[in-house]
């Protein structure tokens, strides 16, 4: 995937130096509308128009990555076909890289917001203060969590569509797994379009959280 990705924008540069006019031609014609829809859509909205270029890379990088490996979880053979975000370390180590960003950058009226809650009386800021602490560290595990979980499902249930020809041949014979198989197939089939879409906006909402966590870590005072 790693591969793939390098291709893809080596050849969307190449296709830029090599036009005078700068109109995107070859498969930066793809990917242009994709590039801005994360700049435009994600990261100026949820972290500013100042402070957005300094985190567009990596914001690109986890959209593209998470798309592209959710896409090539869904072609059924060789070299493809691993379910690499229904992998717990893969989704935990996105959520840590997001973590890492998002506290290195948070600046004091972030961190201010978290240990000295600004404008309550001090007993509620002794309240607040554990409680904004163990949001710093459900985030990222919100991140992680939801990933997983939602790749995870569409391919539980395309499974379990497909061993019900299994279970029905095993229980009633073989007539009863060819009755079975046309309907367990046409569900898979509109399962498998469904998840087109759902790996699309998993990509989609990891990189806007990830976008807002870090926003957020970065607003200055008269931003909030």
């Amino acid at each position: 995937s790693l591969t793939v990705l390098l291709l893809i924008f080596l050849f969307s540069a190449r296709a830029y130096r090599k036009s005078e006019s700068k109109v995107p031609t070859g498969i930066a014609r793809f990917t242009e509308p994709l590039i801005l829809f994360v700049k435009n859509d994600i990261a100026i909205p949820n972290i500013g128009e100042k402070k957005h270029g300094k985190y567009l890379p990596y914001l690109l990088t986890i959209f593209f990555f998470i798309w592209l490996n959710n896409i090539f979880g869904l072609i059924p053979f060789f070299p493809f076909s691993a379910n690499l975000s229904g992998n717990i370390a893969f989704t935990i180590t996105l959520a840590v890289i997001t973590f890492v960003i998002t506290n290195i950058n948070g600046n004091k009226d972030y961190w201010k917001h978290i240990f000295w809650m600004p404008g309550v009386p001090v007993p509620m800021k002794l309240f607040l203060a554990p409680i904004e602490l163990i949001g710093v560290f459900t985030k990222p595990v919100s991140l992680f969590i939801r990933l997983f979980a939602n790749i995870t499902a569409g391919h539980i249930v395309i499974l379990a569509l497909i061993s019900l020809i299994f279970v029905f041949k095993n229980m009633y014979g073989d007539i009863a797994g060819y009755i079975v198989a046309p309907v367990s197939i046409a569900f898979v089939v509109m399962i498998s379009l469904i998840e087109i879409l759902v790996v699309a906006i998993q990509a989609y909402i990891f990189t806007i959280l990830s976008a807002l966590y870090i926003g957020m870590a970065t607003a200055e005072h008269e931003e909030h």
